[in-house]
């Protein structure tokens, strides 16, 4: 058999049997809601914090470096901590029944931060608000990917990403009008919507047929797929990967077929947080004036903010187009290029206020600002704006969007809920690592040590995309599994024919 045949023959589809994906979509959009509020609670901070931090703050919020150090990156804690929770919530109540948990502690969590009268009710609704994150990011793409059919479920898999990108751009561009309590009464809005809707949508086909509940299934599928679809072929198919599962073990994880897909999605999400996306999109605004770009930061932010939407928009169209690692290696070289300018620009740039080195003389940016744009090209102002946007472009192209949607598809359905979990709490614990020691180091050294470490991790994920990630394009999760199982070449090679032919 060579490597252009299907792992598993498919079927033809009976002549009477038509696909409808309106109420499939309506299912998604209702899910993805919850990772807009996720959107929008990460990037918070980026114009909050300048406000907090002025002296004309209220003196029983104002915030220093420490404080403002934890209020950015706590959340990441909760996040860690919700991807717990959802390892176990995943299996014992659902998918389903997991994101609509996740509202509670995101409602909770911005009533603290709206009325908060101290600095703790702060911390704390970050938290609850990170908790909220981290349970819908590990529930979120499972549930997807198990409500979708093959043909939509490349773009419906970047769907998390695109809205979290909705409610990044939307708490930007209502930083620029709303008092930063108000923004936090908004961002309650989205989860509450998503409980409403989640109540009328059915579970996932699969989870129902895992619990016996056969009839239910094909419901919910029936309901998914539209009246004239027939779903024998499709239950059938699930059913039959359901019986070929048992209880994983600890001696099963041993097996290439459960610890290759486990570990390559948990070193995804590593290096996909180590790329420094979250740091950056956190203090997006503080960075930017420090970078002396030479727009106001916070309309800078805005228009990232625009970029970053349109690069996942197009992500998406590409994904099932390109496939997944041509947009991983794309992705991972403009990160590289952008972060090393980035390197190059801050090294640069002026030290952050404190002891300063001895040689500090061409340092001393505030004194020489006027004289260095007259003589040099105006331009160079937009320098680290253009930089930024080149990151974020290529971040969400591929290792944004892509990481998502590889992990709810190569992760064994066996230990799918645990394993994405585990993916959930290994990433946010990087995160939380790196959000706090980025505010730190760019107190201490500059942007320049961040970014140089940025830089490294992109090489990294460059050579992780060559060597580990298999092509995953017009597969089925059986066959993906399979494909595993098998122990075939790690990389999945399939022509164009081939995939159209089927």
């Amino acid at each position: 058999m060579d490597e252009k045949t299907p792992l598993l023959r498919r079927r033809a589809p009976t002549s009477g049997s038509t696909i409808s994906n309106s109420r499939l979509f309506l299912a998604v959009f209702s899910a993805v809601l919850g990772n807009f509020s996720f959107g929008y609670s990460l990037v918070y901070p980026s114009p909050v914090l300048p406000k907090l931090r002025n002296p004309e703050a209220d003196p029983r919020v104002r915030m220093g470096v420490e404080q403002a150090a934890w209020f950015g990156s706590i959340y990441s804690l909760g996040a860690a901590a919700g991807g717990l929770g959802a390892m176990v919530l995943n299996d014992k109540v659902g998918r389903k029944m997991s994101i609509m948990m996740s509202a509670v502690p995101s409602t909770v969590g911005y009533m603290m931060m709206g009325g908060a009268v101290d600095l703790w009710m702060l911390h704390i609704g970050r938290f609850l608000t990170g908790v909220a994150g981290g349970m819908t990011a590990a529930s979120i793409p499972v549930y997807i990917s198990e409500i979708s059919h093959k043909a939509v479920r490349g773009a419906l898999g970047s769907c998390p990403q695109i809205t979290a990108v909705f409610g990044a751009l939307a708490l930007y561009v209502l930083g620029l009008v709303l008092p930063w309590r108000w923004l936090a009464i908004a961002g309650e809005v989205p989860a509450l919507l998503m409980v409403v809707l989640l109540a009328f949508m059915p579970s996932s086909p699969r989870r129902l047929l895992s619990l016996g509940r056969a009839q239910q299934a094909e419901k919910a599928l029936r309901w998914l797929r539209g009246r004239q679809y027939d779903t024998e072929v499709e239950l059938s198919a699930i059913q039959r990967s359901i019986d070929t599962q048992t209880k994983v073990t600890w001696s099963q994880l041993a097996t290439p077929n459960y610890y290759r897909p486990i570990l390559i999605s948990v070193v995804m999400r590593f290096l996909q947080q180590m790329t420094g996306i979250t740091p950056i999109l956190i203090y997006l605004q503080p960075i930017f004036a420090q970078s002396n770009v030479s727009l106001p930061p916070r309309y800078d932010a805005a228009i990232v903010g625009v970029v970053r939407l349109f690069s996942v928009a197009l992500a998406a169209i590409l994904m099932d187009r390109a496939g997944r690692k041509a947009l991983l290696y794309t992705s991972s070289m403009l990160m590289f290029v952008s972060t090393l300018t980035l390197t190059m620009i801050s090294h640069t740039t002026p030290c952050p206020p404190g002891p300063a080195p001895p040689n500090t003389t061409a340092l001393d940016y505030s004194h020489h600002v006027g004289i260095t744009l007259q003589a040099g090209d105006q331009a160079a102002g937009l320098l680290p704006l253009i930089s930024t946007m080149v990151f974020i472009f290529g971040y969400a192209m591929g290792w944004g969007p892509i990481t998502w949607l590889l992990m709810s598809e190569v992760l064994p359905l066996v230990a799918r809920g645990v394993a994405s979990g585990l993916c959930v709490t290994v990433s946010w614990l990087t995160a939380f690592m790196l959000t706090h020691l980025f505010t730190h180091l760019v107190d201490k050294y500059g942007l320049f040590a961040p970014y140089l470490g940025f830089t490294v991790v992109c090489v990294l994920c460059l050579l992780f995309n060559a060597v580990c990630i298999p092509e995953t394009r017009g597969r089925s999760l059986e066959e993906i599994e399979n494909y595993f199982r098998t122990g075939r070449t790690f990389t999945i090679t399939r022509s164009q024919s081939t995939v159209q032919s089927h």
